[in-house]
């Protein structure tokens, strides 16, 4: 029996990026993979997501170009080139991450990954079975879409966004359950593609855990792009039309239906712990998540889980910096990534973007704060890129000045939101932050300016009693 001091099943963004983590620390490491390597995100997710965004962004741009003063004719859309663009997007990335384990001396075991007793993993594949044994299990194996139990959730044309990716066509009006992050990415992709647009959310607003101004302008940007949001809306069930689907809810106590040729459930993932472990090598668990430690250990002496399977933010990132973290631990060093402030992006135009708290959240917390805000139309670069209803929020302790958290709805807000989680993470104040200069024209001048407006004023803000008397 072949035996690795580290074995990890699962290959997807925390999984692999742990093999790697822990083989440079000199650790011998095997991953097992059923699919490819990358997992949901490179393959299913964020990755395939993101560049039918880009792709979708770049035509319902082209078609609005006159604003800009170029007229384009003869526009023409070819999905099928579209789905090929974002194919060969997931195919060099997953080619690059194989290569990655190989290059570092990480075993690939190909095949389905089964936790037994004594830490030991048995791989399955073709029908053919392998056991091996580690030092140290590591649990990565990600997440899946959640499915309703509803009636009509198994009709055909009802999807997950595994099965909205494999769509060879661009629905006529895809119905949208759930108003999260998934769910408002995948309406901007087909509103910008031409398809009629129905969210169903069941609670009050849109991305319901970020900061309230920014759901109030997602909802308002989306409706401008023509979809239709229906909030407070619950779904009862789904029924099979002579040319559709038919969607039923209640909202505000109204029943009501709304048809679609496609309904794509978007409500959340759930881990994916299918076949994970044998009967006798289950570890403790609450609600299908995998309970571990402050160190990702669980109920089992030398086995661990990371990423999706265990409670807390369902992200790529996510994962990726607790695979380091666990990989330093293992080969006996200090973490050199503090995994307190998780960053929130949403690939929306305009982008959103937050990290720490938000304001709500202090105040219910009994945190004396204060806020300093920023409208982006006063920022040059976002009437140039003709961004409409950003902002950028800071949210600062009112008596050390640390910053506390951000929220962002603008350009670039995805790259710019690394800055504010160095200086939570950091315990930076305003002053401190507000001491670079930022250059111009940038999106990141919105930064400055809130960061001013906290200590008295920005520039390019009109006085608050000017504001007033106006």
């Amino acid at each position: 029996m072949e035996k690795y001091q580290v074995i990890i099943i699962g290959a997807g963004p925390g999984g692999y990026v742990c093999a790697i983590k822990t083989a440079k620390l000199g650790l011998k490491t095997a991953i097992v993979e059923e699919r490819r390597a990358g997992g949901t995100c490179l393959n299913r997710g964020c990755i395939p997501a993101k560049a039918m965004l880009h792709a979708s962004g770049l035509y319902h741009e082209i078609q609005n170009a006159e604003t800009f003063g170029i007229t384009a004719e003869g526009i023409r859309l070819d999905f099928e080139k579209v789905l090929s663009y974002k194919e060969q997007t997931t195919n060099r990335l997953v080619e690059g991450v194989e290569q990655l384990l190989k290059g570092n001396g990480v075993a690939f075991l190909s095949g389905k990954g089964r936790l037994l007793p004594g830490k030991k993993v048995e791989v399955t594949k073709d029908g053919e079975t392998q056991i091996y044994e580690a030092d140290a299990v590591v649990l990565a194996a990600g997440s899946k879409p959640v499915l309703l139990p509803l009636p009509g959730m198994d009709l055909p044309g009802v999807l997950t966004s595994d099965e909205l990716f494999q769509l060879r066509e661009i629905p006529e009006h895809l119905v949208v359950i759930g108003g999260g992050v998934i769910s408002v990415e995948f309406a901007t992709v087909y509103s910008s593609l031409g398809s009629q647009v129905t969210i169903l959310e069941a609670m009050p607003r849109l991305v319901p855990n970020m900061d309230r101004e920014i759901s109030q302008n997602l909802k308002m940007i989306l409706k401008k792009r023509g979809v239709t949001v229906h909030n407070s809306a619950s779904v009862q069930s789904v029924e099979q039309a002579e040319d559709g689907l038919v969607c039923r809810f209640t909202e505000k106590d109204r029943e009501q239906s709304v048809k679609g040729s496609h309904v794509l459930c978007a409500v959340g993932r759930r881990p994916d712990t299918d076949g994970l472990w044998a009967d006798d090598a289950a570890p403790a668990a609450e609600r299908g998540y995998v309970l571990v430690d402050e160190t990702f250990a669980t109920s089992i002496p030398g086995v661990y889980a990371i990423g999706d399977l265990i409670p807390g933010a369902q992200l790529a990132h996510a994962a990726s910096a607790q695979g380091i973290v666990l990989a330093e631990r293992l080969a006996g060093k200090e973490p050199s990534v503090d995994l307190s402030v998780v960053p929130g992006c949403v690939y929306t135009e305009p982008e959103i973007a937050s990290a720490g708290i938000d304001e709500d959240t202090a105040k219910a917390q009994g945190i004396p704060v204060r806020t300093g805000k920023f409208i982006m139309s006063a920022n040059g670069k976002s009437l140039i890129s003709g961004e409409e209803r950003g902002f950028i929020k800071i949210v600062l302790h009112d008596k050390t000045e640390e910053i506390l958290g951000v929220q962002m709805m603008c350009g670039r807000a995805t790259d710019m939101i690394g800055e504010f989680v160095s200086a939570i993470v950091n315990h930076m104040t305003a002053p401190q932050v507000l001491r670079a200069i930022r250059p111009h024209p940038t999106y990141n001048e919105g930064v400055g300016e809130a960061l001013e407006e906290l200590e008295g004023g920005a520039i390019h803000v009109m006085p608050r009693k000017k504001r007033a008397e106006k």
